[in-house]
């Protein structure tokens, strides 16, 4: 069992480059970084759980999975480009998010997102 809290250590991160080619990368503004840890899941599996951080900066991709997040620290700014909804989050807040959404992230501080993702082919 994990329990994670606004505010808490969610311990050692590794760097996660802006690497992957299904999910179509683009920086927008800034150079931001981001790291991460599956706790449980990953490849090969059909669901994952863990940790993102992003600093901040801007840029888009494409969603790989279904996922629900939960903020536990900083501030960001999500636009799906299909429905051209725009959503703030911030500490507490959760959002779901679908597979294959095109997104921008706008991280207007450096954000530390909890993440539930499912995707039925596996990651």
């Amino acid at each position: 069992m994990r329990k994670y809290r606004p505010g808490d250590d969610v311990g050692v991160l590794e760097h996660w480059p802006f690497d992957n080619p299904e999910s179509g990368y683009v920086i927008r503004r800034g150079a931001p970084r981001t790291s991460g840890r599956i706790d449980q899941g990953g490849p090969g599996h059909t669901s994952r759980f863990g940790i993102w951080r992003c600093t901040a900066g801007a840029f888009e991709c494409t969603e790989q999975g279904d996922e629900l997040m939960t903020v536990l620290s900083g501030r960001c700014r999500i636009t799906d480009h299909g429905s051209g909804e725009t959503v703030d989050l911030s500490v507490g807040d959760s959002l779901f998010i679908r597979d294959g959404s095109r997104v921008t992230w706008d991280v207007i501080e450096d954000v530390t997102k909890v993440f539930f993702g499912q995707k039925p082919g596996g990651y």
